[in-house]
């Protein structure tokens, strides 16, 4: 067997032997404001929580004609679960599967009053790029041991900090934080730079970095890539948007 088919075969027994993880490459998140983002990695296209410019999200660029190949939602309301197109979305509580991608959505009150106000909120789980992603997006109520489990100990975890009807506040959003243990936090629902909306699930980051004091805050623009390979650890993401 001559010199070039020797190094051929070592070439595909050491593709074979490295870990997936260490293949993985880079990640993408867009920032639309309010608590949609743009994910991409691996080939597939996920957009979180499409909003309507409306209400709280008035002033905001809507995330039109965004190329995604299915939708994550919170709800069906207008500021998280916007679907004119009727677009493959999830947003119903339960475990799905699109292509090689495992989705696990569940409940988690959408309120403080356990839902008894505004029903229920769905927090997604998957992961994508090898790295365990969680968005939080519209939940505010207490999350129980089971889904505590389960969301336990995430890559990136979007989370709320807006301190509404329907968004923890800074200090709530803390202690999740350190019940789930994620690597990268990104915060939702807040405004930076602007005036506080009367009524609406807007705080701006302070209270929340008050409370985050071991984490280290990175400011960045409205989009941003992450390698998989090396992730930060215990920083926060304040996306522009």
């Amino acid at each position: 067997m001559n010199t070039f088919k020797l190094k051929k075969i070592f070439i595909i027994i050491f593709l074979f032997l490295i870990p997936s993880s260490s293949m993985a490459g880079d990640l993408l998140l867009k920032s639309f404001g309010h608590s949609s983002f743009l994910i991409k990695g691996k080939g597939k296209s996920i957009l979180l929580n499409p909003f309507k410019s409306v209400g709280c999200a008035s002033g905001l660029r809507e995330p039109k004609g965004v190329s995604s190949d299915f939708i994550l939602a919170s709800s069906k309301l207008a500021d998280e679960g916007y679907n004119p197109n009727d677009q493959l979305m999830f947003v119903n509580p339960g475990v799905y599967k699109f292509e090689d991608i495992l989705l696990n959505g569940i409940e988690v009150p959408h309120d403080r009053l356990g839902g008894r106000r505004l029903g229920m909120a769905t927090v997604w789980s998957w992961e994508l790029n090898n790295l365990k992603i969680v968005h939080m997006g519209g939940a505010a109520g207490e999350i129980d041991i089971d889904s505590q489990i389960m969301l336990s100990r995430p890559d990136i975890l979007f989370i709320s900090i807006g301190g509404g009807f329907k968004s923890y506040n800074g200090k709530e959003a803390s202690d999740v934080v350190k019940i789930l243990k994620p690597s990268i936090v990104v915060p939702v629902h807040f405004v930076r730079d602007q005036n506080i909306i009367d009524d609406c699930d807007f705080s701006n980051a302070d209270l929340f970095l008050e409370n985050m004091q071991d984490f280290k805050v990175k400011y960045i623009g409205e989009s941003y890539k992450i390698n998989s390979k090396r992730i930060d650890k215990d920083t926060i993401y304040i996306f522009a948007y």
